[in-house]
């Protein structure tokens, strides 16, 4: 029996120090999950529930297979935000040749929410049908009673059809003129009309790059880039965070902004986007609101440094912003680095968001960690 003991002191204390606790945060670099394996989840969303991180996200194969969705959803969870436990697969692929979510399908940017008054875990993602490459531009929503799932696929859909945003009127509609190329620049004012939304109207609005965010009153919100990409909608989530209603807007028109991630700070609510260049990085963008059903106005890149980090967003793409619990204004930006010739060799590059005059920017470095944060 003490020999037994012996060997099992033995197996736990080398197992803990086969993979050292991290104390710091290295963008860009491997980051070892609790097996020591690189943690598989892009695009990803993030969750505080029950004082702990959680972190969901696309999971990734070895070549271009693994651009399209060939296992399912990955989550993670963590005390600290620096060691990651797997959790597993949590929203898994359906073998099921007739479904929509079935496997090579597309599905991106996974956010999960938590519903306080139906206790259900709901993951709102940028869903494409198997061999349609962008062309259906749907929002998919899964749902489970518990963080760690699993989570089960409801439905997949086009946003809001026959309805109008707030801030868009029926004259408008009927004087958009529609366009067919979207890359032709002489119809970007056709664009800024309506001409996209309008050829959308009955069916329903696209949906790509997306991101939730969930308000201190508990209301939720979906902000997707819609009209082949070259305008933002907000809309509004029912209570049960299952459905939309009918109250979203419509912004930046005709301004190509894909990859939003947004939060509060005070009275204002701030979201960083990127341009439309594939999976090349580009000069990340700010955007500030008083209100996320109101106004918004950018105000430039918000990245410091020299010309091709603020060229390339430290060669990341936004997908989310972290508030850090326990401290006070205190956020990360989350982003990823897209290998799509190996996607699983992508990375991830997480900064301190620092403000000054009241406006979020970022700095690289090699090396940080949370003592940066006041408490």
């Amino acid at each position: 029996m003490k020999q037994f003991i012996k060997i099992l002191f033995l197996f736990v204390t080398c197992s803990t120090f086969a993979q050292p606790r991290l104390k710091t945060f290295k963008p860009g670099e491997i980051w070892p999950d609790n097996n020591g394996v690189h943690i598989n989840a892009h695009g990803g969303g993030f969750l505080y529930y029950n004082e702990t991180y959680y972190w969901f996200g696309e999971h990734k194969i070895s070549g271009e297979l693994g651009n399209r969705a060939m296992v399912g959803i990955h989550a993670y969870s963590s005390k600290d935000l620096y060691n990651w436990k797997d959790e597993g697969i949590v929203l898994k692929m359906h073998e099921d040749t007739i479904s929509m979510f079935q496997k090579g399908c597309t599905l991106e940017r996974p956010k999960v929410v938590y519903n306080k008054k139906n206790k259900k875990f709901v993951m709102w993602f940028h869903h494409e049908l198997k061999g349609q490459s962008y062309q259906s531009a749907l929002a998919g929503i899964a749902v489970s009673d518990y963080v760690t799932g699993p989570f089960k696929y409801i439905t997949s859909f086009r946003l809001h059809p026959n309805s109008l945003p707030t801030n868009f009127s029926t004259e408008q509609l009927e004087n958009a003129e529609l366009v067919d190329n979207v890359k032709d620049e002489k119809n970007k004012q056709k664009i800024i009309g309506g001409a996209y939304f309008k050829r959308d109207y009955e069916m329903g609005q696209m949906s790509r790059d997306m991101t939730i965010f969930v308000d201190e009153d508990d209301t939720a919100y979906h902000i997707t880039a819609s009209e082949e990409n070259q305008t933002l909608l907000i809309s509004k989530l029912s209570d049960d965070y299952l459905s939309l209603t009918k109250e979203f807007i419509r912004i930046f028109p005709g301004g190509r902004n894909e990859a939003p991630a947004i939060f509060k700070k005070g009275n204002h609510y701030f979201m960083f986007t990127s341009d439309l260049t594939g999976w090349k990085p580009n000069p990340a963008r700010l955007a500030v609101s008083k209100s996320i059903m109101g106004e918004w106005e950018f105000v430039g890149n918000p990245c410091r440094g020299d010309r091709e980090e603020k060229n390339n967003t430290f060669w990341s793409q936004s997908t989310f912003v972290i508030p850090v619990y326990g401290k006070k204004d205190a956020f990360i930006f989350a982003a990823d680095r897209w290998r799509p010739e190996n996607p699983i060799d992508g990375s991830y590059v997480w900064l301190p968001i620092k403000f000054k005059n009241n406006l979020p920017f970022l700095e690289w470095k090699d090396s940080w960690n949370l003592s940066i944060f006041k408490k």
